[in-house]
């Protein structure tokens, strides 16, 4: 894959379109260790080694960044009210660049925690967000009340069928497509799967089995999980075996 190298440059951090042109002038950019000034000249994303003032550029056509999402937080470039998942962001993320092609892939609510994607890949997120593929997405889910043991296969039978949700705001009633759901060691803690993203949806869907969310975490998404190590508000790129699982 071939990309200009001025738009590289304001990718990898280095200021506008202008900034990267007076680098260059400068003559302070090299490809393959020679001396480049035009803004113009294509790279070979996967062949060729750039370097800003004898310091290589790592090079790479898309970002793919796994976030251990806090609570207070909202998935959106700005808020009024509240700081935005960005803001945890290293300063390398918010050029403009980024800010023009870095987004989520789905959204998580201001009070849930857990796993965000941030990608620079429309491909990507089109084929995880699409109803027509159907991604699992796998929360931990904390109850306000305890599920007693012989009510649980009457919960399971519902969440199978295909739940019937009622409205909530300005959203309208659905049927929920069937869901799984685990049970841990808890009796007020499980795990549930569900292959949507209707608004408030795992918390109206237990409100609809009588019962409310305390404390929401998603911890996967399709065959990507939540790295255990991540902190809240902590991030990491995706490895080739994570992105392949995607």
């Amino acid at each position: 894959m071939t990309e200009r190298l001025d738009k590289i440059l304001t990718h990898s951090g280095f200021g506008t379109r202008k900034d990267a042109k007076r680098i260059l002038r400068k003559g302070l950019v090299t490809v393959n260790g020679e001396v480049v000034r035009d803004s113009d000249f294509k790279l070979d994303l996967e062949k060729d080694e750039v370097a800003v003032d004898g310091e290589i550029l790592s090079l790479e056509s898309e970002q793919y960044l796994m976030m251990n999402k806090p609570a207070d937080y909202v998935c959106a470039n700005k808020d009024g009210l509240h700081q935005t998942v960005f803001s945890l962001l290293d300063e390398a993320f918010r050029t403009p660049y980024f800010e023009s092609r870095l987004h989520l892939v789905g959204r998580l609510d201001v009070d849930t925690e857990g796993l965000l994607l941030f990608t620079t890949d429309g491909d990507l997120t089109h084929r995880l967000i699409s109803p027509k593929t159907s991604c699992p997405k796998k929360y931990f889910v904390r109850l306000e009340t305890q599920v007693a043991q012989e009510a649980r296969a009457e919960i399971e039978k519902k969440l199978a069928a295909g739940l019937e949700v009622p409205p909530e705001d300005h959203e309208k009633e659905f049927k929920a497509l069937p869901a799984k759901i685990e049970w841990t060691q808890k009796a007020d803690e499980v795990f549930l799967t569900i292959t949507e993203g209707k608004y408030h949806q795992v918390k109206r869907m237990f409100a609809a089995l009588e019962n409310r969310v305390v404390y929401l975490k998603r911890v996967q998404i399709g065959g990507l999980a939540l790295d255990p190590s991540l902190d809240l508000g902590e991030y990491r790129k995706l490895t080739s075996q994570e992105l392949a699982a995607l």
